[in-house]
């Protein structure tokens, strides 16, 4: 059994633990994501199968539906292996993916999105510039300083970082976040990486979401597929809230261009977001 799959059916019988701890009457909503041994293994895999970016180590950040932090892991030997700043930077991304995706249980009499809606934090750059519909946005929902450098460095990342149970918040507007979406195309959460180029961020992002099980978004017999900037505007049905990299240099000089109003700039050394893995049903 490949590393994959391994963490895949890891996934498959924590989640089915997770349920039957749920009908228990288990009160926190982590139940539905994954905890810090699964998130470790996948990031480990994700920064070992990608190839664009700096090949830095990297951090990663699980939350869930209400934005507590679930889980915090770095790929790295040690917390000083990645850039220090990334740790509550992946927890911003885990929250932004989160807090700006919806799923189904969205639409009601008319209002909201029938099959969901999918944000990645790449998805939010080129809007919130100035002059952009969200300008602003990235200045919304602060972070918690309190919480983000409470306790013990030599906690962080491990399975008793600090951040883990607090809603830490932050928004963050660049590669690297991405909303959860479990069996049934529901929205359990976010996943936020960060320690490389934000295009490597969210390449990486994409591949631990992947290894999790939690890219529920294609269509399926009975659902329509989760849609997303990628998807509605990209003709990247595969890849639904992937990175749109179509941003154009700006004569006038300042921000590029976006024709699709969701791009991100590209990065050195910038892979290509076609060959990420395709999302599940």
């Amino acid at each position: 059994m490949n590393s994959n799959k391994s963490i895949r059916f890891i996934v498959a019988v924590s989640a089915c633990m997770s349920a039957s701890a749920f009908a228990a009457g288990d009160p926190t909503s982590c139940g539905d994501v994954p905890g810090y041994g699964l998130l470790k293994a996948a990031l480990v895999q994700a920064v070992a199968d990608e190839s664009s970016g700096l090949n830095n180590h990297m951090w990663a950040t699980l939350v869930d539906r209400d934005g507590n932090v679930c889980a915090v892991a770095y790929s790295g030997v040690n917390r000083g292996a990645q850039w220090l700043g990334s740790r509550v930077i992946s927890a911003q991304k885990a929250n932004t993916g989160n807090a700006f995706s919806l799923d189904s249980s969205s639409s009601k009499n008319g209002s909201g999105q029938a099959a969901g809606l999918a944000l990645s934090t790449a998805n939010l750059f080129s809007a919130v510039q100035p002059g952009g519909s969200l300008y602003g946005l990235q200045h919304s929902n602060p972070v918690d300083t309190g919480i983000a450098y409470d306790g013990r460095s030599t906690t962080y990342g491990t399975n008793k970082d600090p951040l883990v149970g607090n809603k830490v918040g932050g928004v963050n507007v660049f590669g690297g976040g991405l909303g959860l979406y479990t069996v049934g195309h529901r929205l359990v959460g976010g996943v936020g990486v960060s320690g490389d180029t934000s295009c490597a961020d969210h390449f990486i992002a994409w591949r631990v979401r992947h290894a999790l099980g939690l890219d529920h978004m294609a269509a399926t017999n009975t659902l329509p597929a989760v849609p997303g900037p990628a998807s509605l505007f990209d003709n990247d049905p595969d890849h639904p809230d992937n990175i749109i990299l179509d941003v154009t240099p700006n004569a006038a000089g300042g921000t590029g261009n976006s024709p699709s109003g969701f791009g991100h700039p590209a990065c050195l050394n910038t892979g290509d977001p076609l060959t990420l893995p395709a999302v599940q049903g």
